[in-house]
């Protein structure tokens, strides 16, 4: 972890939140209670587009209760790059499981819930390019994989992404502003952003899984230009009539991710 860190407004040092720091080693201890990790990767590149949406029509859609903010119903829709994805287990012996995986942009809508192991993330739609991997997510993890091209870009303090998948096309672009921090605990952005439980509804029924990872390092994303709210409304479901945008963060990523073991929830 960075010990220090510079405020956004202040540009002062800033100590790592000791509360976060806590709930970081008990979501690991959780982790490693159910088993410990099952697969490792690293998530680079990651853009937050958070939007905010009725929450009456949205829990129609969700099937477990919603863990709302202030009354407020948030989902996200986050961009990344996934690398260097592996068994826990093995090392070089089983790496050529998932080396043709191991590599792949992705594009996930989530939105918030309390589900029966915690606070977590429910993973409404996943877009990934990749044939195999489409098929392998959800039969294991649950994961609703949907096939989509994707070209997600950081450069200097630029961010800009499109995406195809079926007859629905998005894109974004924003610039970085503000200096790199960590979510305080009790935030927005710790609300958004430091999740460990994941809840999956896309395979043959309702699964879960953990997740540890050091906690994320992100930058304000100013957002330029966007049609992911189209994109969005192109799944044509009741929730997506209305949608506000609240907001975006960029983070160059977070490595060796553990991903824990996908169990009934």
């Amino acid at each position: 972890m960075n010990p220090k860190l510079l405020h956004p407004a202040t540009g002062e040092g800033q100590a790592e939140d000791s509360t976060l720091s806590n709930r970081q080693e008990e979501a690991r201890r959780r982790l490693e209670g159910d088993g410990g990790p099952l697969l490792f990767a690293d998530w680079i590149d990651a853009a937050f587009l958070h939007y905010e949406a009725d929450p009456d029509r949205l829990q129609e859609f969700v099937p477990w209760p919603l863990d709302l903010r202030e009354g407020r119903a948030l989902i996200s829709l986050v961009a990344f790059t996934m690398r260097r994805f592996r068994s826990a287990r093995g090392g070089r012996a089983t790496a050529w499981a998932t080396a043709p995986i191991a590599t792949q942009p992705l594009l996930n809508l989530r939105t918030y819930v309390r589900g029966v192991h915690g606070p977590g993330i429910f993973f409404m739609r996943e877009w990934i390019d990749h044939p195999f991997a489409a098929a392998l997510g959800p039969p294991t993890f649950g994961l609703p994989y949907r096939r989509a091209r994707h070209s997600w870009r950081s450069r200097r303090e630029e961010v800009s992404g499109t995406i195809r998948a079926g007859g629905a096309a998005g894109g974004f672009s924003g610039r970085l502003a503000g200096a790199e921090r960590i979510a305080l605990a009790g935030s927005l952005d710790e609300f958004l952003l430091e999740r460990y439980t994941a809840y999956t509804a896309g395979g043959f029924r309702p699964l879960s899984f953990r997740v540890w990872h050091e906690p994320w390092h992100f930058r304000t994303l100013e957002m330029e230009s966007s049609t992911m709210d189209a994109f969005l409304r192109h799944l044509r479901q009741p929730w997506t009539e209305g949608l506000r945008f609240a907001g975006a963060v960029f983070s160059e990523g977070v490595r060796d991710v553990w991903m824990g073991w996908p169990r009934f929830a």
